[in-house]
């Protein structure tokens, strides 16, 4: 019996336990968090208006930060006015659909307008206002532009400081911030400033890119990419990396040819000299030959006398 009642009163406190826990077990299921929604804050509205005299125009917008733009386009037309026409838009060459109107004249000018979100990179390009087929405006968005670089590859030494400088083409725009690249266009790495080996330097509407203790594993194109709200613009330098004795390699050509030239002038003078000095003993062993020795004299002479006597 004592047993019996051990083993009850155990069973009986793990029931009791089991029940406990079990209230503090919530069994509602969780409902997901929801995801929050960006800010709906509209676009601040801009208004780009051209009027077109001719038949063709090209207008530049630099866009730095997404923007509501409205184009506008004014035709004054030309000698077949017409009470109205077919006006419609196009981007990047196609056509914008449902964007084709008919466009009345009104003080003498027809007039095209539309409106466009451009919130991102991708809404960049080309946009056109076309009447008919006989007049059209073109608009070209674009973020700023870096000033262009030149087709020549910077110069560096090795050991030296390399200093690559990207500034806008607009000196007075500037961006928010710059970011910069080494390596080929499709295989860009972007540049720590950590390791010591790289600095930036940014001003108003530029930045200088700083390549210390320049080695020949630095000879490769860089890309400096300003950055704005609506997208980055890239440019890119090459840098050449040479020795100190690079720019002393023709000197020491021309001086190698000055040498050679001397010694080869130095052995025809000495090889004149030498056939000359030739020549001359050749002469004079000949002079030799030629002139009688006294003895050959006394006997040409006794045997003149002999033949007189025999006479």
């Amino acid at each position: 019996m004592i047993i019996m009642s051990a083993s009850w009163k155990q069973l009986l406190f793990q029931t009791l336990l089991f029940v406990i826990s079990c209230r503090h077990i919530n069994t509602k299921e969780p409902h997901p968090t929801p995801v929050p929604l960006p800010p709906s804050t509209p676009l601040p509205s801009v208004v780009k208006s051209v009027v077109l005299k001719g038949e063709r125009q090209t207008e530049t917008i630099e866009v730095l930060n997404p923007i509501s733009l409205t184009l506008e386009c004014n035709w004054t037309g030309n000698h077949n006015t017409l009470p109205n026409i077919t006006g419609y838009w196009k981007k990047d060459g196609q056509e914008i659909e449902n964007s084709r109107v008919t466009v009345q004249l009104e003080n003498e000018q027809y007039n095209l307008k539309k409106e466009f979100n451009i919130a991102n990179e991708e809404a960049l390009g080309n946009y056109s206002c076309i009447f008919g087929s006989e007049a059209k405006t073109e608009f070209h968005l674009a973020a700023p532009r870096i000033d262009d670089v030149k087709d020549k590859p910077m110069v560096s030494y090795v050991g030296d400081t390399a200093v690559i400088e990207c500034k806008m083409k607009n000196k007075d725009i500037n961006p928010n911030t710059w970011h910069w690249f080494r390596g080929n266009i499709t295989e860009k790495e972007r540049i720590n400033v950590t390791d010591g080996q790289y600095g930036i330097k940014n001003d108003v509407g530029k930045s200088r890119l700083l390549v210390h203790n320049v080695t020949d594993a630095d000879a490769v194109v860089y890309h400096c990419g300003a950055v704005f709200g609506i997208g980055t613009t890239l440019s890119h330098v090459k840098l050449k990396v040479i020795t100190i004795y690079e720019p002393l390699k023709p000197f020491i050509a021309i001086v190698i040819e000055v040498i050679i030239l001397v010694a080869a002038i130095l052995l025809y003078e000495k090889s004149r000299s030498k056939t000359e000095d030739n020549a001359a003993g050749n002469r004079v062993d000949a002079d030799h030959t030629n002139v009688p020795t006294q003895e050959e004299n006394n006997g040409q002479e006794g045997s003149s006398s002999m033949r007189q006597r025999k006479v």
